[in-house]
Parts: C-alpha cells; structure tokens; sequence
C-alpha cells in the first residue's frame, strides 16, 4: 500500500509520533454493503472482534461476507499514537498495525468461526509483513476483548500451528494481546473493496491454504 517506508522494527512508545487528541475526522456514512453504522454504540446482544491481517482493504471484505456479521470498520490498533493518520501509521512511527474491527452476533456465528476465517485468510508465520506488504502495520494480530476471547485465540493458534507446520510454514507470530483503542481509518478506506466503491482495487490477501480446526475452544467471545 502506499506510503509504507518498510518500518520492520516497533517503535518504542518514547519515539512514536505525538498525534492528536481528537480524531482529524469523522465517520457518517452506513456500511457501503451491509448498510449498518459503522461506530458504536452497537445493539444489544453484538459482539466485538479485533483483527489484523495484513492490508485491511481485503481483510475486511473476508468478514462482511460472513453471515452474522453485523457491520465491519478498518482502523488501527496495537499502537502509541492517539488518533492516527493513514500517512503516520504506514511511517512505522505510531506502532500501530492495519486492523478490521468485526461486530457480529453471537447467536448466529461463533467467536471460533470468526477465528479460523482469519487464521485461513492470511499467513500468520511473516512477522511485520504480508505477502509483498513490508512494514509493522501489517503484522498479524488478534486483540481479545475477554478472557474467553482470549482463549479461544490461543486455543485456535495452537491447533492451527500442526497444519502449517506439515505445509512448511514456520512458526506462527501472531501477536495476541487485550485490545486497546482502536483509532476508526479514514473514509475512504471504509469498504473499499465494496462494489460501490473499487471492487477491483488492491488486495494483498493470500492465505496458506492450511485448514485451521475449530472447536478446540468454546466461547461465546
């Protein structure tokens, strides 16, 4: 993606870039797919999920087309940067990686599904990359927001790991972490790879084509 300047190094919280404390923009419009809001707050019963996998663009396309999913944003996480820019994150300067924030109910698909959907979507083995994607905003990541969610991370990780391995893949570096704030990208990058905005636009997403087992973990997230 543009602007990325092949930061493979997290910076250290004293050397991110400063910010700001309140956010250069706003998200107004619904889901360009699925028609929901986008922000919070969520009806009753919804839950929330954290990914990153890569380049955001295709990875939140992967979670809208799931039934039971909600409504799905990009942004960023895992970082020090208050309230980032698109330009600031691909510097390497903020420490944040590319993330879909996934709302979905309970009662229709499980936290474990939305797991192996991102364990297949992606290689979980680079480190700060994906594919030809250079950089620490790139990472894999999975940022729980419980101790089920958690557990069924780690759970899944594990079970996933066999499968790779037989494949060749090394270890798996998947950071696992309780979410933090989670900073709404820019507009344009919402659903950008919805029909009604460039269904044909860039997509780095590749996965291994290892079968990641579920049910090694039950949780409602």
């Amino acid at each position: 993606m543009l602007f990325n300047r092949h930061k493979t190094s997290l910076v250290p919280a004293d050397q991110a870039l400063p910010g700001r404390p309140t956010p250069a923009f706003t998200l107004t419009e619904p889901h360009t797919v699925l028609g929901h809001p986008l922000s919070g707050p969520y009806p009753d019963g919804l839950e929330v999920a954290d990914f990153g996998l890569g380049c955001f663009w295709g990875a939140e396309r992967v979670f809208w087309q799931l039934p039971g999913v909600w409504t799905t944003l990009v942004g960023y996480q895992g970082g020090h940067t208050p309230n980032p820019t698109y330009e600031e994150v691909c510097s390497g300067l903020t420490g944040h990686t590319e993330a879909v924030r996934v709302v979905y109910d309970p009662a229709v698909i499980t936290y474990e599904r939305l797991l192996k959907t991102f364990w297949e979507a992606h290689d979980p083995t680079q480190g700060n990359r994906q594919g030809n994607d250079v950089g620490t905003q790139y990472r894999s990541a999975v940022y729980t927001h419980s101790p089920a969610q958690a557990e069924a991370a780690a759970a899944t990780r594990d079970a996933f790991q066999p499968s790779l391995t037989a494949l060749g893949y090394g270890p798996i570096t998947t950071e696992i972490a309780p979410a933090g704030p989670f900073h709404p990208a820019e507009p344009y990058h919402q659903q950008y790879l919805s029909e009604a905005k460039n269904p044909s636009g860039y997509c780095g997403l590749g996965g291994t084509g290892a079968s990641c087992p579920i049910g090694v973990a039950r949780t409602r997230g």
